[in-house]
C-alpha cells in the first residue's frame, strides 16, 4: 500500500481553507507542496506567505518540493515552519551532498528530485543519504501534463540501487498520477504517489484519495 501526498498546486484557491479541511479528513498521509520560482522551471506558483498559513491548519506532514534555483537558501525558514520533507532537484544544487546534510542538521528528512532526462545512475554515491527520491513523470513546472512513460522502468532501476545499497530511501513519483498509471506505479515498486488534478478536480476528492490507498 503506497502512502498518498495530495498535491496542493491543483487546488481551488479560492477556497484554500476548505481544500486543507478536506485534506485533514481524508486519508491523504502528507500534503505536496509544489514551489516555483519562474527560473528552475516555467512557472510560479505560491511561496513562504501561503506555506504558513496552511502550516497552521493542516494535520498531514507537509511533503515540501523546491522547483527553484539555490533551495539551500531557504533550509532554516522551511524546517521554522514544521515541514516534515524539504525535497531539492538534483539539477539546481551544485554541492548536493552538503544540502542534504544541511536538511538533516535542520530536524527534515531530505528528498531528492529528478527531472524525467536525468538518469537514476546520478544517485549513486549519495543514496544511502537521503531519506526520499522524487522521479518526476512529466516535465517540472506546470500540472495536468501526460505520464511519461519511461518512468516505469526508471523506477524499476532505481528500486535496484535502493536493494543493492540496503537503503531505506522511498521512492515518490510526480505526474500524470491517477486510475490508469498509479497501479502500475505500486506495482514497480513506488512508495508514495503525489496526485493533483486527479485527486482535486474529481468528484469526491476523499474517496479518489481512499481508492490510492488501497490499490
Amino acid at each position: 500500500m503506497a502512502l498518498v501526498s495530495p498535491s496542493l498546486l491543483a487546488a481551488d484557491f479560492l477556497r484554500i481553507g476548505s481544500e486543507i479541511e478536506m485534506i485533514n479528513r481524508s486519508e491523504a498521509d502528507w500534503l505536496h507542496l509544489d514551489v516555483m520560482d519562474g527560473s528552475f522551471v516555467p512557472n510560479i506558483s505560491f511561496g513562504f506567505p501561503v506555506i504558513e498559513a496552511l502550516a497552521g491548519v493542516c494535520r498531514k506532514p507537509l511533503d515540501v518540493h523546491f522547483m527553484i534555483e539555490k533551495p539551500e537558501r531557504y533550509i532554516e525558514r522551511t524546517a521554522r515552519l514544521g515541514a516534515m520533507m524539504m525535497n531539492v532537484h538534483l539539477e539546481a544544487c551544485t554541492h548536493l551532498h552538503r544540502t542534504i546534510q544541511e536538511i538533516h542538521a535542520a530536524g527534515m528528512k531530505a528528498g531528492v528530485t529528478l527531472n524525467p532526462s536525468t538518469p537514476v545512475s546520478m544517485l549513486e554515491d549519495i543514496i544511502g543519504d537521503i531519506d526520499m527520491v522524487l522521479l518526476m513523470s512529466v516535465n517540472p513546472g506546470f500540472g495536468g501534463q501526460t505520464f511519461i512513460e519511461n518512468t516505469i522502468a526508471k523506477v524499476g532501476r532505481l528500486r535496484r540501487m535502493i536493494a543493492e545499497n540496503s537503503t531505506r530511501t522511498l521512492i515518490e513519483v510526480d505526474g500524470g498520477v491517477n486510475a490508469t498509471t498509479a497501479p502500475r506505479l505500486v506495482k514497480a515498486g513506488v512508495d508514495v504517489l503525489v496526485s493533483g488534478s486527479y485527486i482535486f478536480k474529481s468528484q469526491s476528492p476523499e474517496q479518489t484519495i481512499h481508492n490510492l490507498k488501497n490499490l
